[in-house]
């Protein structure tokens, strides 16, 4: 099994892949899909819409406005009453604007490499299923909350070889417990560059833009051409300057420590392959690279820090659409990674030879303790892509190990966790806050706990462990998740449990557009 952090995890699973057919309408000509059981798809508008996980999908991208730094008169339906401007000075001492962008979680950083990730994970989700966020009525508030991420990364990119990755810092941020709104500590600023290389976190962040620059081609050519530029130039940073982020940074270490960076310079060059449709890009992830970043054959987790089976996906859509003109070491390497993307798969089915025992007795896949919601959320979105990509190919089955399964086990799947997620297990318990009759009361989240009157300096961790429920919802949260026997805490101190972050949030929103409704799926991004 591959081995990487997540947060304190380590990982074994998923994938990404894009798929087939039609055109695409609706305001934002994302990208058409469909899949319903095994009947192959008829191209055409998305289907009637699965109320329920419309609803989920409403609340859950609310939390991107819970998450917000700057507000200011930015929000027409302004839900979340209790939040406003915060951190309005950041970038300031290095002449730059870094007052947009999201808080990573609970608390006040924004740390460059799981927002960067957040932003490629829903560009991701917005290029399958923004046909059927559109039906939902939920494709603008993906958008913004997309480009409120893209308008920091770009401010964040100065110059070539310099990035901004970090704003404040997390020792004193984590010795406070206030509210956004009223913080006054030094925010300081953390770069990479030439001497302090940081290749995953660059290339995650190029992964970001040149996704991003996709998803606006059609409605703002000027921004979408902006952010491919930078996503080019940061690739060439990220490949020249080879260097882990975290040892150039110690401190982050605590925080998002990175694994290894060539995950993410095959996932980026990935996407601009998809976003330009050079050859040197897919050159670069077969032929020139393939065997030294990509781990066939060994199925890992997808994560904010292992971009592996995303990348085995991605790459999978290029096999099973657009591999006619390609050299033989290309196919050969392409169905590498296909074949890896169908073992990420055949380990999540419950009934597959090689499924992962890792899961509670309410079925839900269960990795580690510490944010345990993450793994069977990417998975599952993996699984709706992948499902949906084999009907647009006409792919009725992959084999696992002599057995076969059809698109719709793969739903099924993605199905069982995403209900669970839900309410539907022994807790009975929606873990996304603000869903269902019963969600956690205590989310570990400075804003939310704190009333917006209160006014508490650095030291309210009264706030923190007071036992009575928030005064404010974190409208969208999707908390850590349960433990593997199915049980929940709900205490605001137990943050491995009840801390919410963006990048899950991202992930989740691309798995219930992907079963919000039907639709077919384009053959190219392009």
């Amino acid at each position: 099994m591959g081995a990487k952090y997540t947060r304190g995890c380590t990982g074994w699973l998923i994938v990404l892949v894009v798929a087939a057919l039609v055109v695409a309408a609706v305001v934002f000509a994302v990208v058409k899909k469909h899949r319903h059981r095994d009947v192959l798809p008829v191209p055409g508008p998305p289907g009637s819409l699965d109320q329920k996980y419309a609803d989920a999908l409403g609340v859950a991208l609310q939390f991107f406005q819970v998450q917000k730094c700057m507000l200011a008169g930015k929000l027409v339906d302004n839900k979340i009453t209790w939040r406003g401007d915060s951190a309005l000075d950041d970038g300031n001492q290095a002449g730059l604007d870094l007052s947009k962008g999201m808080y990573d979680a609970g608390d006040h950083m924004k740390f460059g490499f799981p927002m960067a990730y957040t932003a490629t994970v829903l560009s991701w989700s917005i290029l399958e299923y923004g046909d059927q966020m559109s039906t939902a009525k939920q494709l603008d508030p993906a958008l913004d909350a997309l480009k409120w991420i893209t308008d920091y990364l770009i401010n964040a990119h100065p110059s070539d070889n310099v990035l901004f990755v970090q704003v404040g810092d997390p020792d004193i941020d984590h010795k406070c417990w206030e509210r956004a709104e009223t913080m006054a500590e030094n925010r300081p600023l953390t770069q990479i560059n030439k001497t302090a290389p940081g290749s995953d976190v660059a290339a995650e962040t190029a992964a970001a833009m040149a996704a991003a620059s996709l998803v606006f081609k059609s409605t703002d050519s000027r921004y979408s051409d902006l952010l491919l530029q930078h996503a080019k130039k940061l690739f060439t940073f990220a490949n020249n300057y080879r260097g882990i982020y975290s040892d150039s940074i110690p401190k982050v270490q605590n925080f998002y420590n990175s694994t290894g960076y060539g995950d993410e310079l095959l996932w980026a060059a990935s996407w601009l392959y998809h976003a330009t449709g050079d050859q040197s890009y897919l050159d670069y992830v077969t032929v020139k690279n393939g065997n030294s970043f990509a781990d066939w054959g060994r199925p890992t987790w997808f994560s904010w820090d292992d971009k592996r089976a995303g990348t085995q996906v991605l790459l999978s859509r290029v096999h099973f659409f657009g591999s006619r003109q390609l050299s033989s070491g290309e196919m050969k390497d392409l169905q590498s990674y296909r074949e890896t993307a169908e073992a990420v798969i055949c380990g999540l089915l419950p009934d597959s030879p090689t499924a992962t025992s890792s899961r509670t007795e309410g079925g839900l896949v269960w990795i580690d303790e510490w944010d345990a919601l993450q793994h069977p959320v990417a998975a599952s979105f993996l699984a709706v892509v992948y499902s949906d990509y084999m009907l647009t190919s006409s792919t009725p089955k992959i084999q696992c190990s002599g057995k076969t399964f059809t698109p719709s086990d793969l739903r099924s799947f993605a199905t069982s966790q995403v209900d669970y997620i839900l309410g539907d297990n022994p807790m009975k318990l929606s873990y996304l806050v603000g869903y269902g009759n019963s969600y956690p009361q205590q989310v570990h989240h400075r804003g939310a706990s704190i009333p917006a009157d209160a006014t508490t300096g650095c030291n309210g961790f009264q706030w923190l462990s007071s036992t009575e429920p928030n005064p404010n919802v974190a409208q969208g949260a999707l908390v850590g998740g349960p433990f593997k026997n199915d049980s929940y805490i709900d205490l605001r101190n137990n943050s491995m449990q009840s801390e919410p972050s963006t990048y899950n949030s991202a992930a989740l929103v691309g798995l219930l557009s992907g079963l919000v409704t039907t639709s077919s799926v384009s053959t190219s991004f392009r």
